[in-house]
């Protein structure tokens, strides 16, 4: 006997066997339990999802000769024919090599005349949206009153091409894409039956690539047997697919972390070797970053969080490097050649990540460990470096120049645009100087204020460090008060940011602890927010006192439109 494909093999035969699409099972075998047919049905969804399968199963329920039930006997000579595809009364139809009004005509012309051994004649119109817009109209005024012995099954992948005339005469039912759990699920139940071995892990591949369709997974479950041997594993499967082993992702990404621009290179060269597709490359490198940013957020969601390198980037590198994939992957066919687009993709995420200065712990401590011998020295020179400040005794609040903003106003019957020029306040900004000394009395500030500028910080550890004030530095331990309503913001990953930002400012290891307090007065983000306040007030009371707005008050019953004053910030001219 000669092989039969999985996909045919595994077909399944009854409602029982289906797998997913639950929502149309219950509204079919719904509607036969219950004796309510209706004379049209439309199967909708993408390729391998159900659609001639659900219809053929059906046809069989409405032929079965023990009677027309949800659960046909299937050794009836009406299912077994139906199952063969050489029924009488089930008559199939591909619309896409049938599209002429000829073809449609001829297909109707017996209409009319009863089955001859079924219970009804069923016309299965496969991929109907194929039809002429006159097969359409041959076809509309049969499908709306048809003989009491004729069912219509018709399947589609694209719905929206067809008639509205036609699919208000049907009922519609919407297949879904299936997951890949219940693919992955479906395929080791199959494999299993087939006595042939598998990973899980290959399935969960051979899943990704059906992308939602049953059918699809059964076909290149049969072409993976054949290429790995008789048994499935990860890497015949992405050999087969020309997929890239996580391993050389893995590099790509610990040379980014490092700053590693030769190991970079090294490592995409080393991609070349095993697989010349470097858009593929580039869809697992988006996978891969996706996985990481999920797995830092929401590790439960992921299966095995611990295998993916989550602590070698911040979220805002894994954001910034997805976007930036995203963009290269559109870019890849404007290269003269994919590898050229994909290193140049690489080398621009390297570029970025230089230019901020900004590299998670991990990466700090595997840079530390391959630095020369000479600068490991300096770094732990025990000569500190301290910082002093020069500030007057009384340090006044910071006061932001004001501008006049421009205002929208409301004006009975006249609208006159109003733009005022902003005028440049008198007053300057403070600016405190900050300069590297090495007294014989060495002095840390206990600014905070003054300290914090300088660390560069970004991301949570910048909004952490806002919500701090100096407790106490002695020697190398630094003690930070944290405002207890900040307490979500406070993070192993954050404080270690903060460390090494102090470290680098000070000249010396820091330890670094945090110490929650019910309320701080005067943390930089309770500062800054109050200078908002102050220069939001300064804003409206400059628009409200100048004689344009006060004339256009008086004159023509004008209105300050509320919360329309802006004003302006120092980088704004």
């Amino acid at each position: 006997m000669s092989y039969q494909v999985l996909a045919r093999k595994w077909r399944p035969q009854n409602f029982q066997q289906m797998v997913g699409q639950t929502h149309v099972l219950r509204a079919l075998l719904t509607a036969l339990e219950a004796n309510r047919l209706h004379h049209a049905y439309l199967f909708t969804g993408t390729r391998g999802v159900g659609k001639t399968t659900i219809a053929r199963i059906f046809a069989k329920c409405l032929n079965c000769q023990v009677g027309v039930s949800a659960t046909p006997c299937g050794v009836c000579n009406s299912c077994i024919e139906i199952a063969e595809g050489r029924h009488v009364d089930l008559l199939e139809v591909d619309a896409a090599s049938r599209t002429k009004v000829e073809d449609t005509r001829d297909l109707l012309d017996n209409v009319q005349y009863a089955p001859t051994r079924g219970r009804y004649k069923i016309y299965l119109i496969d991929e109907v949206h194929m039809l002429s817009g006159h097969s359409f109209n041959a076809l509309l005024k049969t499908l709306e009153e048809p003989p009491p012995h004729v069912k219509f099954l018709l399947a589609t992948t694209d719905p929206q091409k067809l008639p509205v005339t036609v699919l208000s005469r049907c009922l519609q039912f919407n297949l879904k894409r299936m997951p890949l759990e219940m693919i992955s699920s479906h395929l080791a139940h199959v494999l299993t039956e087939e006595q042939i071995a598998f990973t899980p892990s290959s399935l969960k591949i051979l899943a990704k690539a059906a992308d939602g369709s049953m059918r699809d997974a059964l076909s290149l479950t049969d072409q993976a047997i054949v290429s790995g041997g008789g048994q499935i594993s990860d890497t015949s499967v992405q050999d087969m697919l020309g997929l890239l082993p996580s391993e050389h992702l893995h590099k790509l990404l610990e040379a980014l972390a490092t700053n590693d621009a030769v190991a970079l290179l090294a490592a995409i060269e080393q991609m070349a070797q095993v697989t010349t597709d470097f858009n593929t490359a580039t869809d697992s490198l988006i996978a891969l970053l996706h996985q990481l940013a999920v797995a830092q957020l929401v590790p439960q969601s992921i299966e095995n969080p611990a295998e993916l390198p989550t602590d070698l980037f911040s979220s805002a590198d894994l954001q910034l490097f997805y976007q930036m994939a995203l963009y290269g992957k559109r870019d890849l066919p404007l290269n003269p050649d994919p590898r050229m687009g994909f290193e140049m993709m690489l080398l621009r995420m390297l570029a970025f990540r230089l230019d901020d200065g900004k590299t998670s712990p991990t990466a700090k401590k595997k840079l530390i460990s391959s630095a020369p011998e000479s600068q490991s020295n300096i770094q732990q020179a025990t000569v500190p470096v301290s910082l002093s400040v020069e500030v007057p005794k009384a340090i006044p609040e910071p006061k932001v120049p004001v501008h006049t903003p421009s205002v929208s106003l409301v004006v009975p019957s006249v609208t006159p645009s109003l733009k005022s020029e902003p005028k440049a306040s008198d007053n300057d900004t403070l600016l405190r100087v900050i300069e590297l000394a090495q007294p014989e009395s060495q002095a840390i500030p206990n600014d905070w204020h003054t300290l914090l500028p300088g660390l560069s910080l970004t991301g949570m550890a910048q909004q952490l460090a806002e919500h701090c004030l100096i407790k106490e530095i002695e020697g190398n331990q630094v003690r930070l008060w944290l405002d207890s309503s900040a307490s979500n913001l406070q993070t192993s990953r954050a404080e270690e940011q903060i460390a090494v930002a102090l470290a680098t400012a000070l000249g010396q290891e820091i330890n670094l602890s945090l110490e929650l307090v019910p309320e701080l007065a005067d943390t930089p983000e309770k500062r800054r927010l109050r200078v908002t306040q102050e220069r939001q007030a300064e804003a409206e009371q400059a628009i409200e006192q100048d004689p344009i707005v006060m004339q256009l008050k008086e004159r023509f019953g004008a209105s300050i439109v509320t919360g329309s004053i802006r004003p302006h910030t120092p980088e704004q001219k």
